[in-house]
């Protein structure tokens, strides 16, 4: 009999990966969403019957962070992470035969803008703010309650890299000659930006904040390395073990791409900018070092563990895709 795997929010960057990985090893694979899944959202019923006898659940559902922070957005990014862990919770309980393993997806903005010193899962500080707050209410809303025989692991996911992931917007500025360094700065903050916890104060100097990453099969096979793993259980950081800086993300990058020189950008260039494009400085300012702690501990081996063969790796096979 096959493996039954159950994908929420499996029509993002990761959950179409995840999905086409499970079922190229031949596991039945079934989605809950919005739209064109097994289940939707509300209907609880319909989403115990898929969960009843399945081997294995991954969250990944709610809104991208790529937009603006206006109140709207805010909401909905609280609501579509809270609600449907909430939803999947309540399904669990209700199942004869419960899933043994639910990952989580959380994210490593949980901790604070760090410059100073790694972030593991033992020494970590948690950080302030709109970002902070809502991955703590994620991670509260998935490890409430008692679900006995359901291990429950929460994925502090790094910035997944990959073919059509975060990395797509600089692989093009790069390519225009707009791949310089990020540089943070002061910039005015007004009283609502600080009331609700999404005005970057300024950090790192010279475009060293932290750039913390995840090959995106590194994804893949770390939620496989948990499968075999049912000691492993609560917080896991998911990223490289060598993380980089914004200077050493866009250097590489130049390189791979054959692009010699790169434009770098201030501050206010890039609150502009993020302006225009409806997202946010945070983004790229805030400096995000995380370390894999307990899967190094585990034995985990990374697949990409270094920044630019990744890079190289992807770069690759985009272009493969486009000939």
């Amino acid at each position: 009999m096959s493996e039954r795997v159950v994908i929420a929010g499996a029509s993002g960057f990761i959950g179409q990966y995840l999905a086409s990985g499970y079922r190229s090893r031949g596991a039945t694979v079934s989605t809950i969403g919005r739209r064109e899944a097994d289940a939707a959202w509300g209907d609880t019923a319909a989403i115990v019957r898929l969960l009843d006898g399945a081997d294995l659940l991954i969250n990944l559902a709610g809104k991208s962070v790529n937009c603006r922070y206006t109140p709207e957005n805010r909401r909905e990014i609280l609501r579509s992470r809270v609600e449907t862990t909430r939803e999947l919770n309540e399904a669990v309980r209700a199942c004869d035969e419960p899933p043994a393993l639910w990952v989580n997806s959380s994210t490593a903005t949980i901790y604070r803008h760090a410059d100073d010193r790694s972030m593991t899962e033992s020494t970590g500080e948690l950080g302030t703010g709109f970002s902070v707050g809502i991955a703590r209410a994620w991670e509260d809303e998935f490890f409430a309650g008692d679900l006995p025989a359901t291990r429950r692991v929460a994925l502090r996911l790094a910035i997944v890299l990959g073919d059509g992931s975060a990395l797509t917007p600089l692989r093009w500025l790069t390519r225009l000659g707009l791949g310089g360094t990020q540089h943070d700065g002061r910039w005015p903050a007004t009283r609502q930006r600080r009331a609700a916890g999404t005005f970057h104060e300024f950090g790192a100097r010279g475009g060293r904040q932290k750039f913390s990453w995840i090959h995106i099969d590194d994804v893949d096979r770390i939620i496989l390395f948990l499968r075999g793993r049912s000691d492993l259980d609560g917080i896991i950081n998911a990223a490289s073990p060598h993380p980089s800086d914004n200077r050493g993300l866009m250097a590489a990058l130049r390189r791979v791409l054959g692009v010699p020189f790169g434009l770098p950008t201030a501050r206010w260039m890039l609150e502009i900018g993020t302006a225009v494009l409806r997202t946010e400085t945070e983004l790229v300012l805030k400096s995000r070092w995380v370390i894999p702690e307990r899967l190094t501990e585990a034995g985990y081996r990374f697949s990409q563990p270094d920044l630019e063969p990744a890079l190289a790796t992807i770069v690759r096979a985009g272009a493969e895709l486009e000939t």
